[in-house]
């Protein structure tokens, strides 16, 4: 009995470590993806930023199965997505493309990486440790995703078609460079991993990207990640533009689900600083049920004995 109680009591301890532990590999292969790039190993730099997501998307997922999430594991894994996804595929960008280019087009990696650094703090605040639907702004693994594995649609056959090879790429970069740096700490929503059911249309719809998603990479290889990541770039952009347009949300049995589920991850969101609020409120009426003794009471001549 005291040898299981020890061995539970070991495994309760060392759970945290194995989030964590996704946490530091994704570290280990933003900095291998610096390293490589640096020795103009492009290729293998962008395959160890995928890595890095691999890990990056285990970690939270796997912390919550635990139940050993914590404020320490939310901040650690800010700290790394900065470099991972912030500053590893900036560099991967610098050396392949604007370092051919000269002048100071370096201060595109201190934008791109300042804006990833900027969106996970104001996450960490506003969204990070609870369930979400949606994110505010571009999150940081899809931008960093989205801009490392540009390389490997460089290198593809349909790139180096002769439409497709003539369009002025190093400048298109720099300018992407920039509108995924803005979209980190912007304002625009983008949906979260989709949830698979089906039971409705978002789960249905979740599970066709999911599906779509597996058979892209399996039909395309490496050419299909830079499309699809720039497909969810262009879609939270459009479907925030038509939602201004209309200025509203749209009604109807398919949008009544995702509608809830949006409400419900904004009270979500908010439920830490209502729970600051609402226990400040509950010792005012408090104090306002049970004074101090003499509180409300005057002197003669009607003076307030608290003073001026």
């Amino acid at each position: 009995m005291i040898a299981r109680r020890l061995r539970h009591s070991d495994v309760r301890r060392a759970a945290p470590a194995l989030p964590n532990g996704f946490t530091l590999g994704n570290l280990f292969f933003g900095i291998f993806a610096i390293v490589s790039a640096s020795r103009g190993q492009f290729a293998n730099a962008v395959l160890y930023i995928v890595l890095g997501g691999v890990c990056d998307s285990f970690d939270g997922r796997i912390a919550r199965a635990t139940g050993t999430g914590s404020r320490f594991g939310i901040e650690l894994d800010s700290l790394v997505d900065a470099i991972s996804f912030g500053l590893a595929p900036a560099m991967i960008i610098y050396y392949s493309v604007l370092d051919r280019e000269g002048g100071a087009w370096w201060l595109l990696v201190f934008l791109f990486t300042a804006c990833a650094v900027i969106r996970l703090a104001r996450f960490n605040v506003t969204q990070g440790g609870v369930a979400k639907r949606f994110f505010q702004g571009l999150p940081s693994p899809a931008a960093g995703g989205t801009l490392a594995t540009y390389y490997w649609f460089s290198q593809s056959r349909f790139y180096n078609q002769a439409a497709v090879a003539d369009l002025p790429w190093p400048d298109m970069m720099k300018v992407l460079m920039g509108a995924l740096a803005i979209l980190m700490i912007s304002n625009v929503r983008y949906p979260a991993f989709p949830k698979i059911g089906i039971r409705n249309w978002s789960g249905i719809g979740g599970l066709i990207v999911v599906l779509g998603s597996i058979c892209g990479i399996f039909l395309y290889g490496r050419e299909f990640f830079f499309p699809a990541g720039m497909a969810y770039v262009l879609y939270g952009l459009t479907k925030t533009f038509v939602l201004g347009l209309i200025d509203r949300i749209p009604t109807g049995a398919g949008m009544d689900d995702e509608r809830g589920d949006e409400e419900e991850d904004t009270l979500a969101t908010r439920r830490g600083r209502d729970l600051v609020v609402g226990r400040r409120r509950r010792q005012r009426r408090r104090h306002r049920a049970n004074p101090t003794p003499g509180a409300g009471i005057r002197p003669v001549g009607g003076e307030d004995p608290r003073g001026g």
